[in-house]
């Protein structure tokens, strides 16, 4: 195991009625910005319960709306205006994570001279950020408990993620009751998205990781053994609690410390994100099966069959390749007859091959030290053999 140092600075309000406790703001400050994405808050009630309190607190709120799915420069460059312009104190994330990570850059771009898009594509450079609060209201990218953000600029086809200590959240609140509303599409792709964060941390080469390993089995088992109930019931208390706690818990450093390892599925996930304007988690459902292919040989079979007995129960007396494939189809399996996510990526919106090169160039630049190593043309491979 590798050494390592670890520092978790997000207060965590889990359940609920826990969104009481954003009067917690006004230790920090007088002025809010809240951003947003849609108007799905506003219809289920979240919204007004925020404003509610944060008013009642003595907080003067400011709104930064319409923040993308996949969150553009354009909205962090508008929100770090508005919090220039008005002396904003702290910014307020209510949603996903992708407005939880437009939210950081901003309270990031805020307090730095030049353009945001520095910060994103030059991390060393954010030196401070105002507070970040979050109230979560999709599980998925687990921002909520990290620090990390992603932000895309679609004139230039660029998705890259920065992170600084600073841009983890002070606090967040999580209840379950947020994601009952949320569409089954939204929904799987954010199980799948947890799924894959776990499997980036447990394809590690690092040795003596086993507890590691074993968070990371817990994580998948979770998900294995919820996502379909929230799809089936989307206001089952207990499935979606287990995978909101699940989100925060697969990318908070937990399962990656002390085994760290370059992700390899995530950089390829970026670029059709960056080029194709995809749904993170399908990008990530889509294209896991065929990395795991790529990656399943002599020096790798031994994880790939303790993957498939210790996640997907699969007979530990049969031949090691054998468990490593049938873990492989159990993976598909799962997330396009369990979730019911796009088998490939035709049906996922990818008309055409005409970007994959250039994807592949720029996805290898990311893939050097991952599990196993990564050239352009492997690239190329995989995103063909996902059509």
């Amino acid at each position: 195991m590798n050494n390592f140092t670890y520092h978790t600075a997000t207060k965590i309000y889990f359940g609920r009625g826990q969104i009481s406790h954003l009067s917690e703001l006004a230790d920090h400050g007088k002025k809010v910005l809240l951003v947003y994405g849609g108007g799905s808050i506003r219809r289920n009630g979240v919204y007004d319960s925020a404003a509610a309190v944060l008013r009642t607190a003595g907080l003067e709120i400011f709104e930064l709306p319409g923040v993308e799915p996949n969150p553009r420069i354009a909205s962090v460059r508008k929100g770090v205006s508005l919090c220039r312009d008005n002396g904003i104190d702290m910014v307020l994330a209510i949603g996903g994570g992708s407005v939880i990570d437009c939210a950081k850059v901003i309270a990031a771009g805020s307090l730095y001279d030049g353009d945001p898009w520095d910060l994103v594509c030059f991390p060393d450079r954010i030196s401070g950020a105002l507070p970040v609060f979050t109230v979560l209201t999709m599980a998925a990218t687990g921002s909520e408990m990290n620090m990390y953000a992603v932000i895309t600029d679609p004139d230039k086809n660029e998705k890259w993620g920065t992170h600084a200590e600073c841009l983890k959240p002070v606090m967040s609140v999580c209840d379950p009751e947020y994601s009952f509303s949320l569409p089954a599409a939204q929904t799987a792709a954010g199980v799948a998205d947890i799924m894959s964060h776990a499997l980036e941390n447990y394809f590690t080469d690092v040795r003596g990781a086993y507890l590691q390993a074993r968070f990371c089995e817990a994580v998948l088992k979770t998900c294995i053994r919820y996502g379909p109930d929230v799809l089936a019931h989307p206001d089952d208390y207990e499935a979606r609690a287990n995978i909101m706690w699940a989100s925060a818990n697969a990318i908070n450093g937990l399962l990656k410390n002390g085994a760290e390892v370059k992700w390899s599925v995530h950089p390829m996930g970026h670029e059709l994100s960056a080029f194709y304007d995809l749904t993170h988690g399908v990008s990530l459902s889509v294209l896991t099966p065929h990395w795991m292919r790529f990656a399943l040989r002599e020096e790798t079979l031994d994880k790939f069959a303790e993957y498939g007995v210790n996640v997907w129960g699969l007979d530990p007396t049969r031949d090691k390749m054998e468990i490593a494939d049938g873990a492989i189809d159990c993976t598909c399996d799962f997330f396009v007859n369990k979730l019911h996510l796009p088998a490939d990526l035709r049906e996922a919106g990818v008309a055409d091959e005409s970007n994959f090169e250039v994807m592949s160039r720029k996805a290898a630049g990311k893939c050097k030290d991952t599990y196993v190593e990564m050239t352009a043309a492997d690239i190329i491979a995989i995103y063909r053999a996902a059509m």
